[in-house]
């Protein structure tokens, strides 16, 4: 009895060791405002799925806002969503109005000389088709001798015309490429076969690949790829050690992950979230 007993106690102790080294392991740093306030007040803008939106019911949801929800479990606090016109954001980081400005910022030197950033996500442009297409798009240069749909004057646009004259460079038979007005005109081109594929960002191409169920799906390469990130006040430590803290434990436990893949977004993935105050501090993941 007695050896039972202390096998019990032993294998306490080992479980309150264990636990306590979990513990510690999520800890994360709470900034000055949430502990003052119990709230987490995040800017955005609630209009760009699938990023964040309202549902049928009216309720927020998308990527930010499941993240930015997990978030504030971490930290033990009320999520506070601010709606928050796209350009007032970085102003109003600078003004000090709010804390933190949760959108797929790129961080540009203009941007860096009023806020600092969080990298969570990277995205870029990709190439879609459809299903019966997708065998056609091999090799190194897949959209060689390809017709490919694109929005005027967009990032698409400029880069076929690049893509189209390394093909030529190479020998190989240049990109044809058709312009249209909006994304869904190049989506039907696509599916009335007068395009091979369409041009577009990465995000969006990934969220219709979901909500269409496949009539059109995303190739693997991702072209001109940036991180992306949630952006800060200048030198606000606290609040850029918590969030870089809290994210990277939504990394670790898989909550990232199950996040972005629930949204089609599993691609666009990085290895860790991490700070940014320069340009020199950006990383090509």
């Amino acid at each position: 009895m007695r050896t039972n007993l202390r096998m019990a106690g032993l294998a306490l102790a080992a479980f309150a060791t264990a636990w306590s080294g979990f513990s510690q392991a999520t800890e994360i740093p709470k900034s000055a405002e949430v502990q003052q306030t119990g709230m987490l007040a995040v800017a955005n803008t609630l209009d760009y799925a699938p990023f964040e939106y309202l549902d049928a019911d009216g309720k927020q949801t998308g990527i930010i806002i499941e993240l930015a929800g997990e978030v504030a479990k971490l930290v033990g606090a009320k999520l506070d969503i601010q709606r928050t016109p796209f350009p007032s954001m970085i102003p109003g980081l600078a003004a000090g109005r709010f804390k933190i400005a949760w959108e797929t910022f790129s961080a540009t030197p203009e941007r860096l000389k009023q806020v600092d950033f969080v990298m969570f996500l990277k995205a870029g442009l990709a190439v879609s088709t459809s299903p019966d297409k997708k065998a056609g798009f091999s090799g190194d240069t897949p959209l060689c001798g390809k017709r490919i749909g694109v929005s005027a004057g967009s990032a698409s646009d400029f880069l076929v015309d690049k893509l189209s004259k390394e093909c030529a460079d190479k020998g190989q038979a240049a990109i044809e490429k058709s312009v249209f007005n909006s994304s869904t005109d190049i989506v039907q081109a696509v599916l009335s076969d007068r395009v091979d594929a369409r041009m577009d960002d990465a995000t969006a191409s990934s969220y219709f690949e979901v909500t269409s169920k496949g009539q059109l799906i995303v190739l693997p390469t991702l072209y001109d790829v940036a991180p992306l990130g949630l952006a800060i006040a200048k030198d606000d430590k606290g609040t850029a050690d918590m969030m870089v803290a809290a994210l990277a434990e939504l990394f670790k436990n898989g909550a990232y992950k199950a996040v972005l893949e629930k949204y089609g977004m599993g691609a666009y993935a990085i290895k860790e979230p991490y700070f940014v105050n320069s340009m020199d501090a950006l990383r090509a993941d």
